[in-house]
């Protein structure tokens, strides 16, 4: 079955907002992500031989750390936004077995057939991250693992992204996560918990202008306009504290394996 017409306008909405942004998220955001994405890497501590697949890979920052972790092995990038393939191509630029690949990322094709699956924080903008989860566990192949990190729903109670929450609509719905480890059946769950770095931003206007050109808020600028965004960006402001801010976000990191079958054991290897 065909995607609904609000879900392709979303996803051309979503890859055309990270387009614009791809630039700026490399030099702002990918620096203040780094803890997360050494803790989902470091998550595949013992995977078999195989590709390791990035779903929503953006500019590609796992592949620092997956490549010396993995050498020998075929890494692949999968994101929807040119400029995000383009600057991650940049990335890859010169390395043996690695490629980025211009796709829709929320239903890879089992025929992949992995060792793992790693992606930070691209689940939580997709359509319906519960298929979108399970999708990168059916492209593992007997014994591999899956890692994921995301933003929840309510990464912090105070800070910058909880006032952003507060200013845009102080209501959330968290049924989608709930759904998140049921899609997971059949898998061997190994953790599933909350886990926190310190962030920091030299000041509110820093952090919104940055979401808004940079980040998550550039999809809500291309649907409302830039009217909305002034008044949001005044209204952020105008709660939001003097100087620089140190927050604590808390993103889920869910890391899975697939059993392995009876007819294809494989043994692990680091």
């Amino acid at each position: 079955m065909g995607r609904s017409a609000d879900v392709t306008d979303r996803l051309s909405r979503l890859a055309r907002s990270w387009d614009e942004a791809a630039e700026g998220y490399e030099q702002y955001f990918v620096p203040r992500f780094a803890p997360w994405v050494q803790a989902a890497v470091d998550a595949l501590h013992t995977i078999p031989f195989g590709t390791v697949l990035v779903p929503c890979c953006g500019t590609f920052p796992e592949l620092e750390l997956l490549a010396p972790r993995f050498p020998n092995r075929r890494i692949v990038g999968i994101d929807l936004s040119t400029e995000m393939v383009r600057l991650a191509g940049l990335r890859a630029a010169g390395r043996p077995g690695v490629e980025v690949i211009q796709g829709d990322a929320a239903a890879l094709d089992p025929a992949w057939s992995a060792a793992a699956v790693v992606s930070v924080f691209g689940l939580q903008q997709l359509p319906d991250p519960a298929a979108a989860i399970r999708s990168w566990y059916d492209v593992l192949r007997p014994g591999g693992r899956l890692c994921v990190v995301y933003w929840p729903e309510f990464a912090e109670e105070t800070g910058p992204f909880a006032l952003l929450d507060e200013v845009i609509d102080g209501r959330r719905d968290r049924s989608w996560e709930d759904a998140l480890i049921p899609a997971l059946g059949g898998a061997v769950v190994e953790r599933d918990e909350l886990v926190s770095y310190p962030m920091v931003h030299p000041d509110a206007a820093a952090y919104f202008d940055a979401a808004d050109r940079s980040g998550p808020l550039r999809a809500t600028a291309l649907a409302r306009g830039d009217e909305y965004i002034a008044r949001l960006r005044a209204s952020y402001l105008a709660k939001a504290p003097a100087g620089e801010w140190i927050h604590h976000p808390q993103a889920r990191l869910i890391s899975a394996t697939k059993p392995p079958s009876r007819a294809e054991a494989v043994p692990p290897t680091s």
